[in-house]
């Protein structure tokens, strides 16, 4: 198995071909964007950090029985994956108050939600990713009911085993972006979890950890991610 033509370059991430017509090779990039990529920056080593913090997650996750894209690291910066035909939605999952969602439901940022809520967003950058429901999606004919239902049952898991997981870093899972895709039939979970897709505060200070630093001019951007991957390898 060999990587072999460039399918797709995205803004944090390139996806190649291999001999297989079943697998993908991800490369994580340096590139860090914000805003829908009117804010550029390449910081050093955050491919490096992403890959392996998601590497990290994606092992955790198949052992507690939820089917992921992830067959292996294959580097620093690569990753060996199954081929995905992605559902353009994107599904966050929010615990706490932050970002856009202070100014939708008008909580300060850092209100703790009575029960996670699940938001879905349309993947699309030209049109801002707008918030969609279950008849937009149905209209649209991005995915079927039952996918809807084993999408939105599997991020409530996905979300339950990983605020538990960094509860024992003594971080807090404040939000976190999921996307998910067909793989012969099956739902899997794809894409990336790492900083840029996730809000991190540290349990204790509630020093953010995450992309958030890059989107406020908060400084210590990677040194964050470091602190993120530090902890997470320090468990195994």
């Amino acid at each position: 198995m060999e990587k072999k033509e460039l399918l797709y370059e995205g803004k944090a991430k390139k996806v190649f071909s291999t001999t297989d017509p079943d697998l993908r090779v991800v490369v994580f990039k340096d590139t860090t964007t914000a805003f829908d990529g009117l804010k550029k920056e390449e910081l050093e080593g955050k491919g490096v950090y992403n890959n392996r913090i998601s590497s990290i997650i994606f092992e955790l996750l198949e052992a507690k029985g939820i089917p992921t894209h992830f067959v292996k690291s294959l580097g620093e910066r690569e990753m060996l994956v199954k081929a995905l035909h992605i559902i353009p939605i994107e599904i966050v999952a929010r615990n706490i108050t932050a970002g856009s969602l202070t100014k939708r439901i008008g909580l300060d940022e850092g209100t703790p939600l009575s029960r996670t809520v699940l938001e879905m967003n349309l993947k699309n950058d030209e049109l801002h990713d707008p918030m969609l429901n279950r008849y937009h999606i149905y209209a649209l004919e991005l995915a079927e009911p039952n996918e809807l239902d084993r999408i939105e049952t599997v991020a409530l898991e996905i979300n339950a085993i990983l605020r538990e997981y960094f509860k024992s870093l003594k971080i807090t899972l404040v939000d976190f972006k999921m996307e998910f895709g067909r793989h012969k039939g099956e739902i899997l979970l794809g894409d990336e979890i790492s900083p840029d897709s996730c809000r991190f505060w540290d349990a204790e200070t509630g020093e953010k950890m995450d992309k958030d630093r890059f989107r406020r001019d908060m400084g210590d951007v990677m040194e964050a991610y470091r602190e993120v991957q530090r902890r997470m390898e320090g468990v195994r």
